[in-house]
């Protein structure tokens, strides 16, 4: 025992040596094989020229895809991971010095780097591959993550439009496209496209929200529609992918012929003209991406200035044709308010020359967004604006007046003040505001400050109302001096109705267009085979389909005869179709028709003396002469009771068994101790829409009697004086208003009455036997 422990205290020490001069080894060899230096082939002096032209030559030859060497995606990720290392001068640096590989990693010697190195590989994680964790701070910039994206990038889609890149940290293709990629958003960017990147493995619900389902993938996004790249990653496709998701007419193409007819659209379209003047055919894309920025408050047109077409447009605004130019044009067709030229347009430059002039001299409040933008609320006191507001028409009775409004603002150009029109049959509420109602035959001026989002505002209405004379261009330029120096002038408050869009297009346009681009996706979709993409049309399609074909399966196979009432037919059963839409809106039972039997000397016995007990059964009283009109009634009236099992529906004939009513209310104890009619009376008493519940088992009753309630004007007193007769079990006494009472009408409050009959709180009438149908007998069997 003692050797073999000893032996065994021995074999350790020799195994623990071996380990170490393994891992030595392997440390040295992990060291040495690595080099980024030598997998690129460059010197350590080599320039960012030609570690990049080497990297390019390298992952060309070594491409998974197109080198079928086993060898080939190792090499591919080592030549990536180096030119990573390489491209970045701080990693560069750090592996130069210490043989640093990982900018998170800590500096220190290149041991100590090794044998970290080896512990990573050790348990495969991503160093085992010799992959960076963290980006380069310039993509880093462009990570989306959710809530920015839907709080932020999507609002701002209608803006301007974005190109996203889906990657991820384990994709060897996104390796590939990397520089394309850059190339393309160094020139774009400055062009006003939004850039955007998302990382699969992080932002798996945004991907999915943009249905990006791998990487790599490159995404438009305009006003809020998601459009895929399907091109080869080169920048001219690239490019114009970006420039095919813009709308196709957002700049005009202006020549000779046309640029009057462009100039004189201010009106219609209540919007400033601008003209661009450069040499390219074709409008470049900086000047789209104005256009798509700007598209609801200024008009763009394009012209060519090495066209034919042009030299009379060129002339007449004595354009120079070595640089770019922009004129901006407002109610004045004739002379440009604003020029801008310049050999080197940029985007900032546009926009603020755009900015500065998007709104005419006297703007139309055609939609809510407008007057936001030209009547801000108030937030400080230095931004105060003050709204000056015509409300007139739009009749050739107007035009003066409106002419004078607009030179009166032309000639007060003052920051707190924005002057503006509007057509009073056109904003009909925002008008009723301001005028408390009243109709206005002449033009008004209203002077009015808004205070707060909720439509709260203060105004003054100017008195004597606006002709367009002198003396009312002296008094408004009174009451605006007097504003300034006393804001409280405003004396006068109403909250503002939201305006009308009148710019919005019409229902079928809006439908027109939306259908057009579920097309457009459709057949994107089925030419590139993104079935993943384009389940949930096809699924809204083939419901759409199924539920169509699956109704006429149904009308096919459905039993002609169901939809039409049959005839009732004597001494056998009757069956009324009542249709459910004309019925109650509740759920209906399982038929959809109330089955009733005729009381007869065959089916007596076993529909009311032989009764099951807990059922009861419901019989009309009837004559030939309303039987049509009554059945029809009852089995409205009945129709949602009729799913109940133990009630059961007959119809007795008066004509028939004059004697059964009769006879039936003299057994009753009430009857019997107050009657005082003969047999001839009785006879000729009308039982017509007389309803009795018989309880066959139990031997008792419960009675309905026809109240109207109908349009008659003497009924109403009547029927309320008999509400509880009709239903308490008193013998109906001679009343010549029930013979009056109109069929229709008998079997209005039957349903009521089946209400309480459900509840138990009905009176009962209780009988010893029940009476024959035959006159002269009654059924004493009964009695066992």
């Amino acid at each position: 025992m003692v050797k073999r422990g000893t032996r065994k205290h021995r074999i350790r020490p020799v195994l623990f040596a071996i380990f170490l001069v393994i891992l030595i080894g392997h440390l040295g060899e992990t060291t040495a094989e690595y080099d980024p230096y030598k997998i690129l082939g460059v010197s350590r002096s080599a320039s960012q020229a030609e570690i990049k032209k080497a990297y390019k030559n390298l992952a060309k030859e070594w491409h998974p895809d197109k080198n079928k060497d086993p060898a080939a995606e190792d090499m591919f990720i080592k030549i990536s991971k180096s030119y990573e290392i390489l491209s970045n001068e701080e990693r560069r640096s750090n592996f130069d010095r210490y043989g640093q590989m990982d900018e998170n990693q800590h500096t220190g010697h290149s041991q100590h780097h090794s044998y970290h190195g080896f512990h990573n590989s050790f348990f495969f994680d991503e160093s085992f591959f010799h992959f960076q964790r963290s980006r380069d701070f310039a993509d880093s910039k462009y990570l989306f993550h959710h809530a920015q994206f839907t709080s932020e990038v999507l609002p701002d889609s209608f803006k301007r439009p974005y190109l996203i890149k889906v990657t991820s940290e384990w994709c060897f293709a996104c390796v590939h496209i990397e520089p394309v990629w850059k190339e393309v958003v160094q020139e774009l960017e400055p062009l006003g496209v939004g850039i955007g990147i998302v990382d699969l493995g992080y932002e798996r619900r945004l991907a999915s929200h943009l249905g990006a389902h791998r990487a790599p993938s490159i995404i438009g996004l305009v006003k809020g529609r998601v459009t895929f790249f399907h091109q080869a990653v080169v920048r001219e496709h690239l490019r114009q992918f970006v420039e095919d998701l813009l709308p196709t007419k957002l700049v005009e193409k202006i020549t000779d012929d046309n640029y009057v007819s462009f100039l004189a659209g201010w009106q219609s379209e209540n919007k400033p003209s601008v003209i661009i003047f450069d040499q390219p055919p074709v409008a470049p894309l900086l000047y789209k991406l104005t256009a798509f920025s700007f598209r609801d408050f200024v008009r763009f047109g394009y012209v060519d200035q090495a066209g034919k077409h042009s030299t009379r447009l060129l002339k007449q605004f004595n354009v120079n044709t070595y640089a770019p130019t922009m004129m901006l044009f407002k109610e004045d067709t004739e002379k440009p308010v604003d020029i801008i030229q310049a050999r080197g347009m940029k985007r900032q430059i546009l926009d603020e020359f755009v900015s500065n002039n998007k709104f005419l001299q006297v703007p139309r409040l055609v939609n809510q967004q407008l007057f936001d933008e030209l009547c801000p609320v108030k937030q400080f006191h230095r931004r105060r604006k003050y709204c000056v507001l015509l409300i007139t028409g739009d009749n050739q009775d107007f035009s003066t007046g409106n002419k004078a409004f607009l030179d009166f603002a032309s000639a007060n150009k003052k920051e707190v003040l924005r002057f503006a029109y509007v057509y009073q049959h056109h904003q009909q509420p925002l008008c009723q505001a301001l005028l408390h109602n009243q109709a206005v035959l002449s033009p008004q001026v209203v002077i009015l400050e808004r205070r707060s989002q909720a439509g709260k505002a203060l105004y003054r209405s100017v008195s004597g109302g606006w002709n367009g004379s002198e003396e009312d261009k002296y008094r408004l330029h009174e009451q605006l001096e007097l504003l300034q120096k006393d804001p409280t002038y405003l004396s006068s408050d109403a909250t503002l109705p939201e305006l009308n869009n009148e710019m919005a297009p019409i229902f079928i346009i809006q439908w027109m267009n939306a259908a057009y681009d579920y097309i457009l996706q459709v057949y994107d979709d089925l030419l590139y085979s993104n079935w993943r993409e384009m389940m949930p049309i096809l699924s809204l399609i083939f419901s759409a389909l199924f539920i169509l074909f699956g109704t006429v399966i149904i009308q096919a196979f459905s039993e002609p005869g169901e939809s039409k009432p049959q005839k009732p037919k004597p001494k056998e059963k009757v069956h009324f179709l009542s249709h459910v839409s004309h019925l109650l809106c509740s759920r209906p039972p399982r038929k959809d028709f109330v089955e009733v039997t005729e009381l007869t000397d065959v089916t007596y016995t076993s529909n009311l003396v032989k009764l099951r007990p807990g059922h009861i059964n419901i019989v009309l009283v009837l004559t030939n002469a309303s039987k049509t009109a009554l059945l029809r009634k009852f089995a409205k009236e009945v129709f949602s009771f009729s799913g109940t099992q133990t009630l059961h529906f007959s119809f007795l004939n008066a004509d028939k068994h004059r004697h059964w009513m009769p006879s039936l209310l003299r057994l009753t104890s009430d009857t019997m101790q107050g009657s005082g009619h003969s047999d001839e009376d009785e006879s000729t008493l009308d039982y017509s829409g007389h309803v009795l519940a018989l309880n066959g088992y139990k031997k008792y009753f419960c009675l309905f009697k026809p109240v109207f309630t109908g349009d008659d004007p003497d009924s109403s007193s009547h029927s309320r004086s008999r509400s509880h007769s009709r239903e308490d079990g008193a013998v109906p006494t001679r009343s010549k208003r029930a013979m009056s009472i109109e069929v229709h009408h008998k079997l209005d409050r039957l349903g009521l009455w089946m209400e309480r009959l459900m509840e138990g709180t009905l009176p009962r009438l209780w009988v010893p036997v029940w009476p024959s149908l035959n006159e002269s007998t009654i059924n004493s069997s009964t009695e066992s």
